[in-house]
């Protein structure tokens, strides 16, 4: 298994629930075939901005999903509610956990807080906007509305690649193509 791929949105369709007892991630019946395109190694995302959590997937069947832990969700949670939306990308597993240094301290509201896959193209495109990144490759990116009100953009380069370079990524959600 590598330490990242090269694809931040591998898989969004459907809606999942997840049992945090036994680790599992069950696809909506009928609407969630995980299969074809999810594997061993991939990250998912649940929850619109990750409100419930992140996983590293570590075995994969049509409509379920076991993850190897569950530190990356919401303390206290045994589960989460079938409907709930989900991504499965191919970012750096160390990031999974998230870093408590790049959370910013003085963030009151508004919070998010993600990593992308981001090409050379994006990072153009973004060049111009509070969403500005140095650098292609996987980037964190943080925002959030200071006490002053006032929205605030960090940003951290994980993995400057070349991988994601040189052609338009069309599974980007956050960073525009054009």
């Amino acid at each position: 298994m590598a330490l990242w791929g090269n694809t931040d949105l591998v898989y969004s369709d459907g809606t999942v629930s997840v049992n945090l007892e036994t680790a599992t991630v069950d696809g909506v019946v009928g609407a969630t075939t995980f299969t074809s395109a999810v594997s061993e190694g991939d990250v998912i995302t649940v929850g619109t901005g990750a409100t419930y959590g992140y996983a590293v997937v570590i075995g994969v069947t049509s409509t379920t999903l076991s993850i190897a832990s569950t530190e990356g969700f919401v303390s206290g949670l045994t589960t989460v509610p079938s409907g709930t939306s989900y991504l499965v990308s191919q970012e750096p597993i160390y990031v999974v956990r998230g870093d408590s240094h790049y959370v910013a301290p003085e963030a009151k509201s508004d919070y998010f807080s993600g990593v992308f896959g981001v090409d050379e193209i994006e990072v153009s495109v973004a060049s111009t906007t509070a969403y500005a990144v140095t650098h292609g490759g996987w980037v964190g990116v943080t925002t959030y509305v200071d006490m002053h009100g006032e929205l605030r953009v960090k940003s951290e380069t994980f993995v400057a690649s070349g991988i994601l370079t040189t052609s338009d990524a069309g599974d980007d959600a956050i960073f525009p193509d054009a």
